[in-house]
């Protein structure tokens, strides 16, 4: 079997950037909504997977607030367009034959690094739909991300490139199981884990490989060559272990929907008609061609159409 696990607030952020100024009939913002079924559409196309579930931040785990009460405090706000296209996104996926998962006080890379644990577990393959560093610590043989990123496209005209074991090492520096021991050096600014100061990434993922691992380097100081870096090391020893536990993925947390039940079952009529009130016209007859593939006729509505303008608990949703 193979599970394909996605991170639903970046794919939403990414398609709300990428497309702009595309609303309905009635002046509501769509672009996030429109951008983020295409890609989802996209990944089913390009990875045929048989099973899927879409994962979302539903608040910080305690466990980190509680190390670092500063833990992405700077992040900016959610622009004001992008909030009320969340909760129909949430609502839409499981019309795509998906489940769209959020657990209260969870973030939704542990939420993906649990179901793939679990998934590995019994044998199955995992794509990772993600550009998160820290879920790229799960990469292994039968486990590997799925990404869009031009600078990773080795066959530009596939459009997305599966990142593998070598793939990451080139990326990093470093075992996929070694970034977390080079993200506690380096920090992380998008998530304000400060790391330490002249410290990057390819000092640290040196360091990483001279020593085999972070606890490896830090029980053994003396060995650093660099009198500069030993002793910023020594100084911010204490962070660096912080940061360690802060970019620890949880792995074993209680799975709200179970994998058997991740089949890819899509709701045609509901999910055109829910693309109907977005008012997308091409999305929409590609949509109710592949309804009618899998032999479901729907009515075809007269409509208007969505237009750009001059830019002026575990809970299951669905």
């Amino acid at each position: 079997m193979k599970l394909l696990l996605v991170d639903g607030p970046y794919y939403v952020y990414r398609s709300f950037f990428a497309i702009r100024n595309l609303t309905n009939s009635r002046g509501e913002p769509v672009n996030a909504i429109y951008g983020f079924v295409k890609t989802l559409r996209k990944m089913l196309k390009d990875l045929k997977p048989d099973l899927a579930v879409v994962l979302w931040d539903m608040g910080l785990p305690k466990r980190r607030t509680d190390l670092q009460p500063e833990y992405k405090a700077t992040r900016a706000e959610t622009p004001e367009e992008m909030r009320p296209q969340f909760p129909i996104i949430r609502d839409i996926v499981p019309l795509m034959g998906i489940a769209s998962i959020g657990v209260p006080d969870t973030e939704a890379d542990d939420l993906m690094a649990s179901y793939a644990i679990a998934a590995l577990a019994r044998g199955d393959d995992v794509v990772l739909a993600t550009n998160d560093k820290d879920l790229y610590q799960l990469v292994n043989p039968k486990c590997v991300v799925y990404s869009t990123n031009k600078t990773d496209l080795a066959v530009p005209e596939d459009g997305f490139a599966l990142l593998g074991e070598e793939k990451v090492r080139e990326k990093w520096g470093v075992p996929a199981g070694r970034i977390g021991d080079v993200l506690a050096i380096i920090g992380d600014t998008v998530d304000n884990i400060p790391g330490i100061d002249g410290l990057g990434p390819k000092t640290a993922a040196t360091l990483i490989n001279e020593h085999g691992s972070l606890d490896a380097l830090l029980a053994n100081l003396d060995a650093v060559k660099s009198e500069r870096t030993r002793g910023k090391l020594r100084e911010g020893a204490a962070r660096v272990r912080e940061n360690r536990e802060m970019v620890r993925l949880d792995e074993d947390l209680p799975l709200p929907v179970a994998l058997a039940d991740l089949q890819i079952t899509p709701c045609w009529p509901e999910l055109i008609a829910a693309l109907e009130k977005c008012d997308f016209k091409g999305l929409l007859a590609e949509v109710r061609a592949d309804a009618a593939a899998n032999g479901v006729q729907t009515p075809v509505q007269v409509q208007p159409q969505a237009h750009r303008h001059a830019p002026a608990q575990g809970e299951l949703f669905g």
